[in-house]
């Protein structure tokens, strides 16, 4: 039932205790979004429904109208408060802003649900906030301000909760000052709502003679006494159920449930393709890179596990999410911007550096590839689902490491961090890295000796045509061959992979790494040029101070094997005679690995693709529909008083009907008075709407409506017909007369539906009283 809104205090007080119950949600959006990012679209939304809210029930506006006002509100402040980015001065809403606002209703929820927490603001994640708090904050003070049952205000207040709830995170914000706070604001002003309603508040009015006075403020006190006895029971019952919840137990979210649909692991390693860059792209050109300092490394992937037969990405370390805007966050080193064009390059795994904060691709498969794009923060390696090709660009945003090996302390101990253990080691290689490290004596000093054993001992060799046989691969029999011959002789993919099992075996943690640095004798040149020649292969072992640090245990390409090259083992154990070398010629890539991970389905596995699009899709259409649903209503009931009426048992009832739908379509075109007597005849109603419209048909349309009514007979069918024709005929002409934003109003109009004697005279009747009463009194 709807109430008066009342005076300034009573409004005061159901704004306050619905800001109150709204701000417990607001307060949650915070571990979701990057430090305090989420509050001014939040708030901002909370304080435009508020407003709203007070305006529609102050300038008594239909819901149809608040929710046009919502709308409006949304696209004129959301450029402002969810992408300032996009819009002038932060402020002024551009067409890309209008363009994002609009399709940010249905894909906003997908994209915060699938990208890692915290989000950043850039990426048009606040759109959420914002217009779940415009929506809900102005159905919850709606309901505080105009229904006379409280309770019903808690109903969006809740489901703005669970919502909330349901696209955060698990690590709540405060649960138990937001439990305290939903739980103190909606007891405390369900109770003194309760104690102030009117007929209380007429008890407290009365006089002692009457049996109020005392007894009336007696009332009143034990009534809010009772909601505190509540208040504190809710309250404490609150406090007992949150400690006796376990410690490890979390909450369910829709974002630990959608999983990012990608799994890395389908790719091969790109080791296994190291030799095919520098055999058949030697002095091709593959990327242009722009703006990469001094020093600086082109990642293309990094390595963890090793399974005797490639070095690959670990479980562990497949964890690629979507494109955010904060991939970088905590990463400590030289901020740079860096843009690569991608020229005979090909493939997956996306040519980056350092970590990361964000990407932008442009160029026609810009937006295409943005959306399939896919970062890990572990290992600072993004990939693209559909592939890279000449022509695609994009500029990273990163920040490049500084610590190198000369700048690790002494005393930097290694890093605790997760490296699945190696599968089929050669034997040798532990007794091996052992020798090498016997006079090293902090864990510095280990790293380099590995890193000096193999690059001083080792001769450098391709195993292209006319340098010395050096097989292609990384399996353990390539790398047991390598360490166990007379002369090492090998590429970056064995020396590498040589030193991080070595470094393995002896409990340091180091992972490989492949991509593109030009020579250290090579001139820095910008752009910088990348071909084939410039694919490497090194190691990063962890230090807990210095982080991920880069070792190239490759021997320099002038140190070619010779007669003078001492044995790379200190104490060579008796050799099993070696195969004769095969016939020198061009070294052929290895065959493929098979994927034992693969099932035996071809097709790609379902990756809950259709579970994003159907709970994203689903909540944007359920706020469409709020925001649409005084509209919906509008109509059908419109609708079926038309039908009701051209329907009628009665023909002669049906001719009433035509006549009072003329009637009532006038009255929502203002054409006709809605507070005029419903004892008038059709013939004075004709001439007020002939003076309204312009049009003498009205006149004889209501003289033919009083003799099909009153007239001898019923009405035949096909003179209702056609009276129904005159009817629709006059209501045309009234469209066509009228501007776009007066039909527009016309259809959402609710004049007509209000009836003297309705549910609104009664409560204007009971308002007089009331306004009577106190004046008498």
């Amino acid at each position: 039932m709807m109430r008066d809104p009342g005076g300034w205090p009573r409004r005061a007080l159901d704004l306050g205790a619905a800001l109150l119950l709204l701000l417990v949600p607001v307060i949650g959006f915070g571990p979701t979004f990057e430090g305090l990012s989420s509050l001014p679209a939040a708030a901002g939304g909370l304080v435009l429904g508020l407003a709203i809210a007070t305006a529609g029930a102050i300038r008594r506006w239909s819901v149809l109208l608040v929710a046009a006002v919502v709308v409006a509100a949304y696209f004129v402040f959301g450029g402002a408060l969810a992408l300032g980015h996009t819009a002038i001065g932060g402020v002024v809403p551009t067409l890309e802003t209008l363009r994002q606002l609009a399709a940010g209703v249905i894909t906003a929820w997908k994209s915060l649900l699938t990208s890692v927490a915290p989000v950043a603001a850039e990426d048009g994640h606040l759109i959420v906030p914002f217009i779940l708090s415009l929506v809900f904050a102005t159905v919850t003070a709606s309901l505080a301000l105009r229904v006379e049952q409280a309770a019903w205000t808690l109903v969006p207040a809740g489901a703005f909760l669970v919502l909330q709830i349901a696209l955060g995170t698990v690590d709540p914000a405060a649960p138990l000052v937001q439990g305290a706070l939903f739980a103190v604001a909606a007891v405390a002003w369900l109770s003194v709502r309760a104690a102030l309603a009117p007929e209380q508040g007429a008890a407290v009015a009365a006089t002692p003679e009457e049996g109020g006075g005392a007894d009336g403020r007696y009332a009143l006190v034990r009534r809010l006494a009772a909601g505190g006895a509540v208040l504190a029971v809710a309250v404490g019952a609150g406090a007992v159920s949150l400690a006796a919840t376990p410690a490890d137990e979390t909450r369910a979210v829709l974002r630990e449930v959608i999983i990012p649909p990608f799994d890395v692991r389908q790719y091969p390693s790109p080791l296994q393709s190291f030799r095919k860059y520098v055999r058949d792209y030697d002095e091709d050109p593959l990327l242009t890179v722009t703006g990469l300092p001094a020093g600086a490394r082109v990642r293309l992937a990094t390595m963890d596990a090793y399974t005797g037969v490639v070095y690959d990405v670990a479980e562990s370390s497949s964890d690629f999410t979507p494109l955010r805007s904060n991939m970088a966050e905590g990463a400590e080193g030289q901020q740079a911007t860096i843009g690569f064009e991608i020229e005979g390059y090909e493939g997956p795994w996306l040519p980056d550096a350092g970590a990361v904060d964000s990407i932008a691709f442009t160029g026609d498969r810009g937006d295409d590839l943005r959306r399939g794009a896919y970062y890990n923060d572990r290992t600072d390696t993004a990939v693209v689902r559909d592939g890279l090709r000449e022509g695609d660009a994009y500029t990273i945003d990163t920040v490049l490491p500084t610590a190198t090996a000369d700048t690790v302390a002494a005393d930097d101990v290694f890093a605790d961090v997760e490296i699945p253990t190696a599968e089929d080691v050669p034997g040798d290689l532990a007794e091996i890295a052992a020798d090498a490290v016997v006079a090293a004596t902090t864990p510095i000093d280990t790293v380099l000796a590995l890193e000096a054993f193999l690059s001083e001992s080792g001769a450098f060799s391709h195993g292209l045509e006319g340098e010395v046989v050096s097989r292609a691969g990384h399996g353990s029999q390539r790398i047991a061959a390598l360490v166990g011959a007379t002369q090492m002789v090998g590429d970056d993919e064995q020396y590498a992979v040589a030193m991080a099992l070595m470094a393995g075996e002896l409990g340091i943690p180091a992972r490989v790494v492949m991509g593109f640095h030009p020579d250290e004798d090579a001139a820095a040149s910008d752009p910088y040029l990348v071909t084939g020649e410039d694919v490497h292969a090194w190691v990063e072992v962890a230090f807990r101070g210095a982080g991920w640090v880069a070792f190239d245990p490759t021997p320099p390409e002038d140190q070619v094997p010779n007669d003078q090259t001492t044995k790379p083992r200190s104490d060579p154990k008796p050799q099993v005679l070696q195969p004769p070398p095969p016939p020198q010629e061009p070294a052929e890539l290895p065959p493929l690995v098979p994927d034992e991970r693969k099932t035996d389905d071809p097709e790609e596995p379902d990756d809950g693709s259709l579970a994003i699009v159907l709970v994203a899709g689903g909540i944007g259409l359920g706020t469409i529909l709020v925001l649409l649903s005084p509209l919906i209503v509008i109509g059908a009931l419109k609708a079926a008083r038309r039908r009701r009426r051209r329907q009628a048992e009665k023909a002669s009832d049906r001719i009433s009907g035509g006549w009072d739908e003329l009637r009532d379509r006038a009255v929502d075109f203002r054409a006709f008075p809605v507070d005029a007597p419903r004892g008038r005849t059709r013939v004075e109603e004709a001439a007020v709407l002939t003076e309204a419209l312009d049009d003498t048909r009205v006149d004889a349309l209501a003289v033919r409506a009083d003799a099909e009514v009153f007239g001898p007979g019923d009405p035949r069918p096909d003179d209702v017909e056609a009276f129904w024709a005159e009817v629709d005929a006059l209501v045309g002409g009234m469209k066509g007369g009228s501007s776009p934003w007066r039909r527009l109003r016309a259809r959402l109009s609710l004049r007509s539906l209000r009836r003297p004697g309705g549910w609104q005279d009664r409560i204007r009747a009971r308002r007089a009283a009331r306004a009577r009463g106190r004046k008498d009194g």
